[in-house]
């Protein structure tokens, strides 16, 4: 509503003088403001904000009258009326100088186009010259009071307890009149007035009084603390014409304020209270409303520490009010008690170190024209003080006259909706500072520019994890621009136009929110967003010839205006084209009757409420007849509410809306959403609505449009609710949310929110009779509304921030800097879930859920049903009663209608404290229960959140079966950064959980980690057994005994964990080699760190065996994405056969990408920050082909870690880029690196290539599969030719076909550590191969098979020789591609499976195998160990592989 902005101004009096003003009175256009000291009376103009004149009294007047105490000016402006303290009221007449020469001017330089256009025009920017002239005191020789200024007439109250009516003109006898106190008859209402029991007033007098003008009576104040409001039974107050009621069970009021627009009298108490009252109109009683209070939630420190109540004022337009109080500060309230600011706390207490301030005590203060500005008088101690101190630092000690009198001023920014409330106004936030607009609309060039956002967050480096956003999810492009950032649009007003209109009146945005009007004075302006640019007048004459009075709004492409025309004297409608200048020639004028005070537009209606109490609604129709468009206005109807208002002032809004109560509301009419259907009135906050009566004959569609013109009339009104500051209501439509579109939303202060909701019978069913049409839900939100998004569930508001400055602490610091710099930021908050919840109290789950899946494409929806748990958990589980009829297990079954139940209840849990689960979960079910329903929905993630909740519910048994459960499922697909995340959480168990679940996680995770992040920081004691889990198919009992030495105790235990996760994993990769998935036990080798090669080694005579040598070819093929080879049309022989460019080419590709490419081959979870640091692959395949890799030394020096690092990282983000394409992209992959590229360069210009030789390289690079997919079944071969397990070499040679391979294949086969098996299978293998290329017609690969015809035909006859027994003789199991043998004659692990699985933090796991063996030299084809320090902190993964 109001917002604080800024640091507050401080105006320092040009006159020295030893007295401080205490007071502070504006005139009543608050263009000029009285400001008394004890001998002073001044008055400041307010823009600019000077001094005009200050009167001085003599030394002899002032020992004559006393001091002044209060000042009032006459209604006019033409007089002020000072009382003193020895009981004389002095008039004095302000004399303007009409003239003489302004006081102040504006001067322009040469040249300037601002020019004295108009008489008076000039006037409007300068400071007027004003006199003061003393007129005769009156001398009433009786303390004064309270001094309250009528229209003719002063009252003044004195401390004998008369109150005394005068006349302003002739203060003489003959306007005197002094009524008693005692002669008033006061009681608790009207009715029991005649002859009840009365006040007993003797010795009473009135302490604090003020007038309502709509009331049309005087709130007071006794000396007794009593509050009472007297109301004058006749047109002329006489002592027997008044009647006062009292409010019972006060007795400390200390100040009153009245509301005149929403007819409420606001008292101050002792207590540090405000109570506001209202009258009941029918007793006559006081009734309280609401109260002011700081609450002690908020204010711990000072609630109840505040002093009485010192001011109360009410803002110009009556929406808000400030109080402060004896021990100082400011608070705002709006009208109806929702709390906006308050300077005793937090930035405003207390300074960035800490120490508190003192609260500034306040003597007196005034808000300024608009509202814009609220003026302050410190008090004068306190001002003293720190003056007097700041001299003494300077050390000079001028005389005390000196002292410069100091007023602050507080800069407002105010919502538009508090002057002018016009539908359009309601559905964007405007707000407006006395020079300045704030917009939360986007700018239209940037509305595509927030969806960019996530590129600042996650650099997209082609990585499976950051795919594109869906679009589906991405929120609506409006939703969008007014959510993605906190800043407003600031729009300057027009320099030229705020100079001589100021201030600002009314303000209104189109619906787009593309287009502003604001109008000032006189005249009005607009400004388009689009062009950035202002449209004022072209003639001045015009815009000083009009001024608005019942507001502005936004029709189409046309400004509607309610003005008073100067010059024919007369209210008008004024409808200006935005598109061609702004002048009286291109509007449409349409002359009115009464003078309009409110102006709305509700599709091509104006409403217009008049001074006589009656509404006018006119159609409005666009013409193009002429050069420009114009629109003709139309009267439909006018309706007189004279008998139901009873002040013209009270009514606060008037808006048409399709809203409507009758039986007509089925999902069958949406249309009726378009036509006019009833008007709501907000009468001084109570919210009355006025339906069209269709109690008459029908008029049928089908007749002539003539009588269709006749509009129905209105029923009587019906009150809707109370206590009403604004409402929301939309024109549109949209058949798929018709419940949030169809609804009206209140705001209602302190009492939050309110929806008038229609309930609809489902599937066009008959409504239930007993169903009421509409439903009022009330809710709490913790923003001042400024507008409703109706589609989006959105409330939109604003809120004050602070900023703490602490440039000026000492004692020099000056006033205005004890306060910290204020801005004011945007604010949204869904509301959803509180009319859900409201619906399911209330037994309308079928309401609840309709409206619920009308939204549930919104993109925050999961939330709002995670936000509806949560509340209503914490509510009730912390409860200390116990509840009769809990919602919770309603809540739950309500969530289970949607997709989102697993997810929302495990976020919900995980975001509440460990000690509310139980109870959770006593309602939405048992979590082992979610957990494999998760498992069976395939969604690990969150069944990976699930895990978390079984960890500190149940036993480390029950977790640990579980995981291994997901474990084995995520294996299954491929969820590599899951599968990371499960093997730390099974080890985290394994060290040893206590058997008692344990306490609450200490932290909470965003649900996208999977849910394991949480192990990230845990210390894991070790002394927990493993314990016997049956997993799948395997059972895994193993039992260990248990040494009693604690640490022996830990690494049994950790031993015994490691074993048991890497059973699973050799399990895994058994499963994948029988099933002949080597793309897939790449991956999974490179993702996990799994050591392939050693498990390989072990398992090369068991399940790395190949039965059936086509299938696997024929599955490479598929899984590979790789051609079968064709036969080339030309020659079959080619000098590049087997050259030496294919030779270079291919070992160039293996080295550069043969890791990276499994990393990185089409995983969907695996995140950057696993990009492998150990080189030990790139180690062993450098060495390997180091005949061939001469010039980049990168790879084969093994002491050159850094390096590798950042080509490994550079290659990592270059492969990604690729996409599966053709062999073509060779060239382009290495020059990634420069040795690469030189090389292949050197021996491609070395060769000149004939027409044959290209035909034949385009007919190889037809027969190769994906450049992806060769660089991954190198690096297989490497594995599999450093683990010895040929037979699967001789497949991939046969794929890639390479007769390099499996020449050295089958002369491995020679040695005679090869098993004959061994031999036996390669021989039967190679020659089905050959039977099934002769019948199956894969001819591709003859020319292949001929070219290797040598060797095989040598290997047949190898086996033909050998001894046949021998085959059946237990071979040695190693090679001298194996591991060297130990002293006891077992096999010694590699120096990788020493080292063991390295897990995903980096910490080397102890060796599986039994230690004491000797640790292998390295070899060729094994290069000594790098040792790895990788920092936890930074969250790397280690894989590590051969």
């Amino acid at each position: 509503m109001y917002f604080l902005t800024g640091w507050p101004r401080r105006l320092l009096c040009p006159l020295r003088s030893a007295e401080e003003p205490f007071y502070i009175q504006p005139s009543s256009q608050r263009f000029y403001f009285a400001l008394l000291s004890e001998t002073q009376l001044s008055i400041w103009f307010s823009r600019p904000s000077v001094l005009i004149v200050s009167y001085i009294a003599s030394v002899k007047a002032a020992a004559q009258f006393g001091f002044y105490q209060k000042a009032e000016w006459k209604p006019d402006d033409s007089m002020i009326a000072v009382v003193t303290a020895k009981g004389y009221i002095l008039l004095f007449d302000v004399l303007g100088g009409r003239d003489e020469k302004s006081l102040y001017e504006p001067v322009y330089p040469k040249g300037s186009p601002r020019v004295k256009v108009t008489t008076g025009y000039k006037e409007e920017q300068c400071a007027p010259a004003l006199s003061l002239e003393m007129k005769k005191p009156v001398d009433l020789e009786v303390p004064i009071t309270s001094l309250q200024s009528l229209q003719e007439d002063l009252l003044v109250c004195t401390a004998d307890g008369y109150l005394h009516v005068l006349h302003w003109d002739g203060l003489g006898s003959n306007g005197h009149k002094a009524i008693c106190l005692t002669t008033i008859p006061f009681s608790l209402d009207l009715q029991s007035a005649r002859g009840g029991p009365s006040l007993d007033l003797e010795g009473v007098y009135i302490r604090c009084m003020e007038y309502c003008v709509t009331l049309d009576g005087f709130a007071v104040v006794l000396s007794d603390g009593r509050l009472g409001f007297i109301t004058p039974l006749s047109s002329s107050i006489t002592a027997d014409q008044l009647q006062g009621v009292w409010a019972a069970d006060v007795f400390d009021g200390t100040c009153v304020a009245v509301n005149n627009k929403y007819r409420l009298m606001a008292f101050g108490c002792s207590s540090g209270s405000v109570l506001v009252y209202m009258i009941d109109t029918t007793t006559g009683s006081m009734q309280l409303s609401h109260k002011l209070e700081l609450t002690p939630k908020h204010y711990p420190d000072i609630y109840n520490k505040t002093g009485s109540v010192k001011l109360i004022c009410w803002s110009p337009d009556y929406s808000v009010v400030m109080v402060t109080w004896e021990c100082g500060g400011l608070s705002l309230w709006s009208v109806f008690g929702a709390h906006l600011i308050c300077t005793l706390g937090e930035d405003f207490a207390y300074h960035s170190d800490g120490t508190k301030k003192d609260p500034l005590k306040i003597s007196s203060m005034s808000w300024g024209a608009e509202g814009y500005h609220l003026w302050v008088l410190p008090y004068k101690q306190e001002r003293r003080k720190q003056e007097e101190e700041q001299q003494d630092v300077e050390m000079i000690s001028p005389p005390h006259p000196s002292l410069q009198a100091g007023i602050l001023q507080f800069h407002f920014i105010k919502s538009a909706l508090t002057v002018n409330p016009c539908t359009t106004n309601q559905e964007q936030v405007l707000l407006h500072g006395e020079d300045r607009l704030y917009l939360t609309c986007g700018d239209p060039t940037q509305i595509h520019s927030t969806s960019d956002t996530h590129s600042h967050l996650h650099p997209r480096d082609g990585s499976p994890l950051h795919r594109p956003p869906n679009p589906d999810s991405s929120l609506s492009q409006g939703l969008s621009t007014l959510l993605g950032h906190k800043h407003w649009q600031v729009v300057q007003i027009h320099s030229t136009y705020l100079e001589s209109n100021w201030p600002i009146r009314f303000a209104a945005i189109d619906s787009v929110g593309q287009c502003i009007a604001v109008a000032g004075r006189r005249g009005f302006a607009h400004y388009s967003l689009f062009t950035r640019k202002w449209k004022l007048f072209g003639n001045v004459t015009q815009e000083q010839n009009m001024t608005v009075t019942g507001g502005l709004a936004w029709w189409n492409n046309f400004v509607v205006v309610a003005c008073y025309n100067f010059t024919d004297q007369q209210e008008q409608l004024r409808i200006y084209q935005r598109s061609s200048n702004l002048d009286n020639a291109f509007a449409s004028v349409t002359k009115l009757h009464s003078d309009t005070l409110l102006l709305n537009v509700f599709r091509d209606m104006v409403i217009l409420f008049r001074s006589d109490c009656s509404i006018c609604l006119y159609s409005l129709e666009k013409r193009n007849d002429g050069p420009n468009p114009s629109v003709s206005v139309e009267l439909l109807q006018e309706v007189s509410m004279s008998r139901y208002i009873p002040h013209p002032a009270l009514v606060v809004s008037v808006t048409l809306t399709s809203v409507r109560t009758e039986t007509g509301i089925t999902l069958k009419a949406p249309q009726q959403a378009c036509t006019a259907e009833s008007i709501m009135l907000n009468l001084a906050g109570q919210l009355i609505m006025l339906q069209r009566d269709r109690s008459g004959p029908q008029v049928r569609e089908k007749e002539t449009p003539v009588v269709n013109k006749k509009l129905l009339p209105f029923c009587p009104p019906v009150v809707l609710a109370q206590c009403v500051e604004n409402v929301w209501t939309t024109c549109r439509s949209n058949k798929k949310k018709r419940h949030l579109l169809e609804a009206l939303w209140l705001s209602c202060g302190e009492a939050g929110m309110k929806v008038w909701l229609p309930l609809f019978p489902r599937d066009h069913r008959k409504p239930h009779s007993f169903l009421s049409r509409r439903i009022m839900l009330p809710f709490h939100i913790n923003i001042y509304p400024l507008a409703v998004l109706f589609e989006d569930a959105l409330v939109l508001g604003a809120t004050n921030e602070t900023v703490l400055y602490d440039g000026l602490q000492g004692s020099t610091e000056p006033l205005e800097a004890l306060f910290p710099y204020c801005t004011v930021e945007r604010t949204s908050q869904i509301y959803l879930h509180h009319i859900l919840r409201q619906l399911l109290v209330r037994n309308l789950g079928e309401q609840a859920l309709m409206l619920a899946q009308s939204c549930a494409s919104l993109p925050y929806f999961p939330h709002v049903l995670e936000l509806m748990v949560h509340v209503v958990l914490e509510e009730e589980a912390t409860s200390r009663e116990p509840i009769p009829d809990p919602l919770l297990p309603t809540v739950a079954k309500f969530i289970t209608e949607f997709p989102l139940f697993l997810q929302t209840i495990v976020h919900c849990a995980r975001k509440t404290e460990y000690a509310l689960w139980n109870y959770l979960f006593a309602a939405v079910g048992n979590p082992k229960d979610l957990f494999e329903e998760c498992l069976m929905a395939q969604d690990l993630d969150t069944a990976a959140s699930y895990l978390i909740i079984l960890q500190n519910m149940e036993v480390p048994a029950v977790s640990r079966q579980h995981a291994t459960l997901l474990f084995n499922t995520a294996l299954e697909q491929g969820k590599w950064d899951l599968c990371r995340h499960m093997i730390r959480f099974l080890k985290a168990i394994g060290s040893g959980e206590m058997e008692s679940p344990p306490s609450t996680p200490s932290t909470q995770e965003p649900s996208s980690t999977g849910g394991f992040e949480f192990f990230r920081n845990r210390s894991i004691s070790l002394s927990q057994s493993a314990d016997a889990i049956t997993t799948g198919k395997f059972n895994l009992q193993k039992t260990f005994s248990m040494p009693t030495g604690a640490s022996a105790k830990g690494r049994d235990a950790e031993c015994a964990e490691n074993m048991y996760i890497d059973m699973m994993l050799w399990r895994h990769a058994r499963h994948l080699l029988e099933q002949v998935r080597l793309r897939d036990l790449g991956c999974f080798s490179a993702q996990l760190g799994f050591e392939l090669i050693g498990w390989l080694c072990r398992e090369r005579n068991r399940v790395a065996r190949v039965d059936d040598f086509v299938s696997a070819l024929k599955k490479l093929h598929k899984d590979f994405l790789w051609p079968f080879p064709v036969i080339p049309v030309g020659s079959l022989n080619s000098p590049l056969k087997n050259g030496r460019c294919r030779t270079v080419l291919s070992a160039q590709l293996l080295k550069s990408q043969s890791a990276d490419s499994l990393l990185n081959s089409d995983m969907d979870s695996a995140p950057p920050s696993t990009t492998p640091t150990n080189h030990t692959w790139m180690d062993g395949i450098g060495q390997r082909d180091k005949d061939m890799d001469t010039a980049s030394s990168a790879h084969s020096d093994p002491h050159s870690p850094q390096t590798r690092d950042a080509f490994l990282s550079l290659l990592t983000n270059k492969v990604e880029e690729y996409s599966i394409g053709s062999a073509t992209d060779l060239t382009e992959t290495s020059s990634v690196v420069d040795g690469d590229w030189t090389m292949v360069e050197e021996n491609s210009s070395a060769l000149c290539l004939s027409q044959a030789e290209l035909e034949h390289i385009s007919m190889e690079l037809a027969n190769k599969g994906p450049h992806k997919s060769q660089v991954q079944l190198r690096y297989l071969l490497h594995v599999f030719m450093e683990a010895g397990c040929l037979e699967w070499c001789v497949v991939i040679g046969l794929i890639l076909r390479d007769s390099n391979v499996i020449k050295q294949v089958i002369s491995f086969l020679d040695n005679p550590e090869v098993p004959p098996e061994t031999v036996q299978s390669v021989r039967n293998g190679l020659l089905a191969v050959d039977s099934w290329v002769s019948t199956d017609c894969s001819l591709g690969y003859k020319p292949f098979l001929s070219l290797i015809q040598p060797q095989l035909q040598q290997l047949i006859e190898v086996t033909s020789e050998q001894v046949q027994p021998e085959a059946f003789q237990p071979a040695s199991q190693t090679s001298k591609l194996s591991a060297a043998e130990g002293p006891g004659g077992a096999p010694t692990p590699r120096a990788e499976d020493n080292r063991g699985v390295v897990a995903p933090l980096g910490l080397a796991l102890p060796s599986l195998e039994p230690t004491g063996g000797f640790p292998r030299l390295p070899s060729e084809d094994s290069p000594p160990e790098q040792t790895e320090e990788q920092g936890e902190e930074e969250g790397t993964y280690d894989c590590t592989l051969s």
